[in-house]
């Protein structure tokens, strides 16, 4: 329960939290020295030092009353207190107890003069500055003793305070000006490995500590494992694509001189196995179309619906919420809405197109009056070559299954998701495209 509320005060960042974990001991530190040294040291000076005055002013107070008459009094008292560099005279209007609220040491020699004379009544620290004026009790009268403050307390003690502290900031800035150097290689990893998340390879060279190193050359070897299987992937896929094509040539032109009763379906299997080998095509070559800039969506949304609605679909523009423009690679972009339109106008009659903005996040939507696909098979729809005829609309036709896979690697590439959930607008499928701002 403690540590689930204390994580919500955590600093985010490694910096942060590798600072807080330097300044907690340092403050920690810096805070018991200072309660040790106005307590046990300062504090014990300061009683030392006025119970010196205390027994000076318990002799200057006897020689006083033994004398005769005041005057007399006064010349004993003062015959004590000039050698001592204190100052003693009548009081002549009344005095009363001041002191400043962060005066500690005037704290402590008020309870210590007290507590060792009780003809000493009223101190004063504020009348007279470097000075603290006591207010004597004598058989002739009150007295007035000057004390220099110097007597009775520690002189300019806070220096060895303000000297720490000062050492301590200085140590605590270097200390930082380190660990930031030692930090800015994880943010540089951390930069260039979210980069490549979303499909794009910035330079990186490792740099920091060993281990920092050893994370960076790491990561250097899997970006190049994970480029090079997306390269043959692409190259096997396209190579096997490609020499199809020839025998798919040579029966489509059998086919045009073939005038069995066979010819129509045999024509449509031809079709069909165009349409596969496009679509591994598409699957293959989804890493590697465009640059990422750049660019405000809502255009090539309209573009895209335009293309659909040109093509026989049912489709429609729904709520478009005017957003900034975002990092995208426009055909990839433009292919992911094109496969989530095609779906939705081939397993329903009517698909609506729309786009929402949030802080950090702008969301795509496309929504069918289809029959849906349910919850539990959601994840399953996503996976590549995945065909969910049963709980689609087999009279419009079924795909190959990589219309929503295609549309998640694109997503994934720009650094989002793809989610699916029931359309609340048709009541069919509600497929969104989540990206990052």
């Amino acid at each position: 329960m403690i540590g689930t509320f204390l994580k919500r005060f955590m600093p985010r960042s490694l910096f942060g939290r590798a600072t807080l974990i330097l300044l907690v001991p340092v403050g920690t530190i810096l805070l018991v020295m200072s309660i040790v040294f106005i307590q046990r040291l300062y504090e014990n000076v300061t009683r030392q030092m006025t119970e010196s005055v205390a027994n000076e002013i318990t002799l200057l107070l006897s020689q006083a009353n033994e004398a005769a008459t005041p005057d007399e009094a006064i010349s004993a008292a003062r015959a004590i207190a000039v050698p001592l560099a204190l100052s003693v005279s009548f009081l002549d209007e009344e005095l009363v107890d001041q002191r400043a609220s962060f005066d500690l040491s005037g704290r402590v020699v008020v309870a210590t003069l007290r507590a060792r004379n009780e003809d000493v009544g009223a101190i004063d620290f504020l009348s007279q500055e470097g000075s603290a004026l006591v207010a004597l009790t004598s058989i002739h009268g009150a007295l007035l003793l000057e004390v220099p403050r110097t007597r009775v307390s520690a002189r300019n003690p806070h220096q060895f305070l303000v000297l720490i502290g000062i050492t301590s900031m200085l140590m605590i800035f270097i200390a930082l000006l380190y660990l930031r150097g030692q930090v800015r290689p994880i943010r540089r990893l951390a930069a260039a490995a979210s980069a490549f998340g979303k499909g794009r390879s910035v330079p990186y060279r490792p740099a920091g500590a060993a281990e920092v190193r050893q994370a960076g050359q790491a990561f250097i070897q899997m970006r190049d494992r994970i480029e090079r299987q997306i390269e043959q992937r692409t190259l096997l896929v396209s190579g096997v694509s490609h020499d199809l094509r020839t025998p798919l040539t040579r029966m489509r032109l059998a086919l045009g001189m073939y005038d069995g009763p066979e010819r129509d379906e045999m024509v449509r299997d031809v079709d069909e196995m165009q349409a596969m080998l496009d679509a591994f095509l598409d699957f293959a070559r989804s890493e590697s179309l465009g640059e990422p800039e750049r660019i405000d969506p809502t255009p090539l949304i309209h573009a895209a619906v335009e293309k659909a609605v040109r093509g026989g679909g049912n489709v429609e523009v729904g709520v478009i919420e005017k957003t900034e423009p975002i990092t995208l690679r426009a055909p990839a972009f433009d292919r992911a809405i094109g496969n989530l339109i095609g779906n939705a106008v081939r397993y329903g009659k009517t698909a609506r197109v729309g786009l929402s903005a949030s802080e950090h996040a702008v969301s795509v939507t496309v929504d069918d009056d289809g029959p849906g696909i349910p919850p539990e098979l959601r994840e399953a729809a996503l996976k590549p070559f995945t065909r969910l005829d049963q709980s689609r609309n087999q009279d419009a036709g079924s795909g190959v299954g990589l219309g929503l896979a295609i549309a998640g690697d694109i997503a994934r590439q720009h650094g989002g998701t793809i989610e699916l959930s029931q359309s609340p607008e048709l009541g069919g499928l509600r497929a969104a495209i989540v990206l990052p701002r």
